[in-house]
């Protein structure tokens, strides 16, 4: 059931689940503020920042204010409700800087090397082929940049050993909640 239900290794988690999970988020975010972690991820003004598996898109407004006017945040996600959400959340709370790209298992449109930081938060379990996801990230991150991922429901060992096992991430600062990786396999100009 937990499977089927929450997605896990599925890549896209059913619609009612979705649902579940977004209506979940909104009653969370009323008692907590999810997003105040963002603060912890150096995100400075003019930066491009990729929200991968932005879900109802919970941080954006916090990185479209870290980002600032000058900035980008992609908000990208492989579910369509997700893309939906967030095209609703762009337009209620202004978020100019704003903008949902749809993705693929494993892929997304957006260009190589765009992002100074990607955080990937509660998604990282239902991600199928772990190292094709993070050969992907690696692939949109700058050379210089910062990936933020956490555990998703599944062990920090679980996790790290697919981080290191991709050769594509070094993980150079874990806590409780994420792990701070910098891209291998690119050169520094």
């Amino acid at each position: 059931m937990k499977t089927g239900f929450l997605g896990r290794g599925m890549d896209r988690i059913p619609d009612m689940a979705f649902r579940v999970m977004s209506w979940i988020f909104v009653v969370r975010d009323r008692f907590r503020t999810p997003w105040a972690l963002l603060d912890r991820f150096g995100i400075e003004k003019g930066q491009t920042v990729v929200d991968y598996g932005c879900g109802p898109g919970s941080y954006l407004g916090r990185a479209s204010e870290l980002a600032g006017p000058g900035g980008k945040v992609l908000a990208v996600d492989i579910h369509d409700l997700a893309i939906e959400a967030v095209g609703r959340r762009i337009i209620r709370e202004r978020l100019s800087n704003v903008t949902a790209v749809k993705a693929g298992p494993g892929s997304s449109p957006i260009p190589d090397q765009t992002a100074d930081v990607i955080y990937a938060l509660d998604m990282f379990h239902m991600v199928s082929d772990a190292p094709v996801f993070l050969r992907e990230l690696n692939r949109i991150c700058r050379n210089a940049g910062l990936l933020f991922i956490d555990n998703g429901h599944q062990s920090r060992e679980k996790a790290r050993s697919k981080i290191i096992s991709s050769g594509m991430w070094r993980i150079v600062e874990e806590n409780k909640r994420y792990l701070k990786c910098t891209p291998l396999g690119k050169k520094l100009h």
